[in-house]
């Protein structure tokens, strides 16, 4: 599981039928200093399920590959990654 951020949406002209009441969005995920240093994201997009109604700029856990279809089970759906959680704070620890 990771952090990303949600830096938009994907609009779509024709959708899979398994994908009602999936939004997707486009996040990026973010690196732990990112994090600690409230850096922009500079990670590669990724279109992932929200079902969880996640804003623009909002922190989100995602899962990905495998994972991210288990909760559909035994339904199949086209995902790649999933938004497994809405972070509303998150609190970062020096590991020294």
């Amino acid at each position: 599981m990771r952090i990303a951020e949600i830096i938009g949406t994907v609009t779509l002209s024709r959708c899979h039928r398994s994908l009602g009441g999936c939004t997707l969005r486009l996040a990026v995920p973010l690196t732990e200093a990112e994090l600690a240093h409230g850096a922009t994201p500079s990670g590669e997009e990724l279109v992932l399920c929200d079902q969880l109604s996640a804003g623009l700029g909002s922190r989100v856990a995602l899962s990905e590959s495998r994972e991210a279809a288990a909760p559909f089970f035994p339904e199949k759906k086209p995902i790649d990654a999933y938004n497994a959680a809405l972070i509303d704070h998150l609190h970062l620890e020096d590991s020294d």
